[in-house]
This record gives C-alpha cells, structure tokens and sequence, in this order.
C-alpha cells in the first residue's frame, strides 16, 4: 500500500510542476517560445514532420549509446534523451501558448495573458493524463510536435505572410485583433 501512495504522491506533484516548468520556460525564453508558439499555429503539420525527424536521427544514437555496456555511454545516452525533452518543453510552452491564446478568445471574461497561459498548460496536461488517449496519443505527438516547433524557433526559421490583396492592408496585429482572416503561406 505503501508503494501505491508512493506512486500516486510523485504523480501528483509532477502534475502540479509541470505548468511551472512551462510557465518558467514561457518566461525566461519567450522569443524562443513565442516562436515556437506562431510555428505551432501556422505549420503544425511541418513541425510534427520536422520533430518525427529529429526523434528519429536521435533515436539512433541514444539506442546505440544505451545498449554498449559502459556506464559512461549510458550516461550520455540518458543526457540526450533529457536533452531533448528539455528542448521539446519549450515547444511545449508554445504550445499551452497557443492553447491559452484560444481558451481566452473563447472566454468572456477578459484573461490576463499568465493567466490563459497557465490554463493553457493546465489544458494541455490533462489532455495528456487522460487514461490511453492521452498516454499513446497525446503525449508522443505533443513531445515529437513540441521538438520541430523549438527546432524550428532556435534556427529562427518562421513561416513566410503572404501579403493581403491591394488596397486591403493593415498590420498583422491589427487585422488579426479584428478577426480577419490573414493568409499565410508555409515555409
């Protein structure tokens, strides 16, 4: 019985970190999460495709470096694989962004942005705890998602606005603040 509350007290309180982390990688990084954030809401699709890349061309050594018998390859096996899910954690902070940014213009009441990135976080991890869904679903497409939108922020590389029709211009920010719809092309 000891060994179940054991379980349950560490699942709870990495329940209960994980919107911290995100919230501290939305802070101390956010041009790099910002990024990520408009990479998700413009290509996602390219970001999976880019992470399921990345996973795999670092699959390929991680496998290597665990299974030689030398406790020093292990180590390094093991770094690589935080490495990278620290470095899919600030994708994820993108993506409870871009989340919070769509929970707060469905909201009525007027959310502060921390406020609607905390909730978006909050969202995001019970997406992810929800029993087989979110265990064989949710969390290996966010985890590879989240790894091609933070490559793609750090190499700064964004998708390309195409330019609204003659005589229809306005700032990005303003067009979108008014709901209008701006095309965007991939990159």
């Amino acid at each position: 019985m000891a060994n179940i509350t054991a379980v349950f007290g560490i699942l709870l309180t990495l329940g209960i970190a994980f919107p911290g982390l995100l919230a501290a990688w939305w802070l101390l990084f956010p041009a790099t999460v910002e990024r990520a954030r408009l990479r998700l809401d413009r290509t996602p699709w390219r970001c999976f495709w880019l992470g399921g890349v990345v996973t795999a061309l670092l699959s390929i050594p991680v496998g290597v470096l665990l299974a030689l018998p030398f406790g020093l390859a292990k180590f390094l096996g093991w770094s690589l694989v935080v490495a990278a899910l620290t470095m899919a954690g600030l994708g994820a902070a993108g993506l409870a962004a871009k989340m919070g940014d769509r929970l707060a213009s469905r909201s009525s009441d007027s959310l502060s942005p921390a406020g609607a990135f905390v909730r978006g976080a909050v969202a995001l991890e019970l997406a992810a705890v929800f029993p087989l869904i979110g265990w064989v679903i949710v969390i290996p497409l966010a985890i590879v998602t989240s790894l091609g939108a933070t490559v793609f922020a750090l190499l700064h590389w964004m998708p390309r606005v195409s330019p609204l029709p003659q005589g229809d211009y306005r700032p990005r920010s303003e067009a979108e603040g008014e709901g209008l719809r701006v095309r965007v092309s991939a990159q």
